[in-house]
């Protein structure tokens, strides 16, 4: 289901891509092409990657992308703007090309993991929308798969949406979180528009409608007996709630009654204690396989703690904290002009700064991961578009951090990660389900990545290497002041 068949968000971006659009389209020059890169400087949490998500919603936006009666007239009323551009963008769509990492793709800083190239007012003119998915669901992706990498293989549940920012951030991040590696969410409509399992179990208030908590629980199992989660910290977990479930559950067993998933929740306390005793209170009752679930400001420091102290911990509902990545809500990708089309060929651009993290890589360009003879994925190349790179024998790259030094890749095999998604306004791929981007998520930490990146500290770097043509395509724009020679 395409949410954006039922409201249009294509105003959905800053007044300055207006008006610079505006600015283009008078000095004659909105059908020069352009390329624009996006890619992020930094891994949020100290991490050693990140996960890539968000381009199914940024290639449905692309491609339904237009303005309203109302949009136009509303522009009109600011009084900034040519009544032609307005004319303009009464006919708008847009007529470029997305290429793109496959979503779910680990990433690293300043690796272009999306290039749009159209011209230049429709470039210009996307830039909000395509930051706003990738910098949101990217950072709950990524944070996502810290708590689930924390859980030790237990199940994680994204509760998050009461806390999400608004609506969107709670259904995005959803949908985020399921490909970071999540087993499901309570967002209801987040399962109906992208197919993430949904699940819960109850709240306080059911419980303290009744006269008293076994009353409660009693009627709850009777008509949930598959999906008997009771919430057990409403008074006393120890002295009330725990043994009230067990009375419970020794009548579904009286009863004949087989449930495929029951067992308690607690959402406060000492929950590292409070689920060690209760475990033991439910084994001894006969419970072995009644399960343990938990909630209740968690992340992946909180749910490390607690398994370390041995929690007796089955499952993890997680809310505030993964949907808003609290511990850093700030993922940092930008969209920046790499090229422009002078005379039938793209001509290299680069923003200077004096803080050499804000250098951007100049030019079109291909990305290749590279990987071992085991599988193992060793480091990143940048290459100028269209380079010949022969992995057949030593090959020579250059880390621009330590480009001194000579280095090789030998015995190595590589794989292009940008791939068209969209050429001249058309889909020219089949996006995946977010149930394959998991899995490819999971693939690749599985198989691909190396355990030490995957560290919560000092995760070993991941080389985002160049090759010599690029690294000295990209020294003679520094060295002429960003212009080629």
């Amino acid at each position: 289901m395409n949410i954006y068949d039922r409201r249009n968000i294509s105003m959905m971006m800053d007044l300055y891509e207006l008006t610079m659009a505006n600015g283009y389209f008078l000095s004659e020059n909105q059908d020069t092409r352009v390329a624009f890169d996006v890619f992020f400087r930094r891994n949020p949490d100290g991490g050693g990657f990140s996960i890539f998500a968000g381009l199914e919603q940024i290639a449905e936006y692309l491609l339904g992308m237009h303005f309203e009666k109302e949009d136009i007239e509303y522009l009109r009323s600011l009084g900034q703007f040519d009544p032609s551009f307005l004319d303009y963008l009464s006919d708008f769509c847009f007529s470029g090309d997305l290429y793109a990492f496959p979503e779910g793709t680990i990433m690293y800083p300043g690796e272009p993991v999306i290039t749009v190239v159209a011209p230049l007012v429709e470039a210009q003119l996307v830039e909000t929308e395509i930051l706003a998915q990738v910098n949101h669901q990217s950072l709950i992706a990524t944070k996502a798969q810290r708590i689930v990498r924390s859980a030790r293989g237990r199940d994680v549940s994204d509760f998050g949406a009461r806390r999400a920012h608004n609506n969107d951030a709670a259904i995005y991040g959803a949908r985020a979180a399921f490909i970071g590696g999540v087993k499901g969410t309570a967002t209801v409509s987040a399962g109906e528009y992208f197919g993430v399992p949904v699940g819960g179990t109850m709240a306080h208030s059911f419980i303290m409608f009744y006269q008293d908590e076994f009353t409660a629980f009693r009627k709850f199992a009777s008509i949930y007996p598959d999906n008997c989660i009771l919430l057990v910290d409403t008074y006393d977990v120890l002295k009330q709630g725990v043994p009230d479930a067990i009375r419970v559950f020794a009548e579904m067993r009286d009863k004949g009654i087989k449930s495929r998933n029951y067992g308690i929740r607690i959402d406060s306390g000492d929950l590292a204690y409070l689920t060690r005793r209760s475990r033991e209170m439910l084994d001894q009752a006969g419970f072995t396989d009644a399960k343990i679930v938990i909630s209740n400001s968690l992340d992946e420091y909180t749910i490390k703690s607690i398994l370390d102290q041995g929690g007796a911990v089955d499952s993890f509902g997680v809310g505030e904290r993964l949907i808003t990545s609290r511990s850093e809500p700030v993922f940092g990708a930008v969209f920046k002009l790499c090229a422009v089309d002078e005379n039938g060929s793209f001509a290299p651009r680069i923003k200077i700064s004096d803080s050499v993290e804000k250098i951007t890589n100049p030019g079109l360009k291909d990305v290749y991961r590279i990987y071992d003879r085991q599988g193992h994925a060793i480091a990143d190349l940048i290459t100028e578009s269209g380079e010949d790179v022969d992995l057949t024998k030593p090959y020579r790259f250059v880390d621009p951090l330590e480009p001194w030094k000579v280095r090789e890749f030998s015995d190595c095999s590589g794989k292009l990660l940008q791939k068209p998604v969209i050429k001249g306004g058309e889909l020219v791929q089949k996006l995946p389900s977010v149930r394959n981007i998991q899995k490819l998520v999971r693939d690749q930490l599985d198989g691909e990545i190396w355990p030490e990146e995957q560290r919560f500290e000092n995760p070993h770097r991941h080389y985002v290497d160049m090759s010599p043509r690029y690294y000295e395509m990209k020294m003679d724009l520094l060295a002429n002041g960003g212009r080629s020679k």
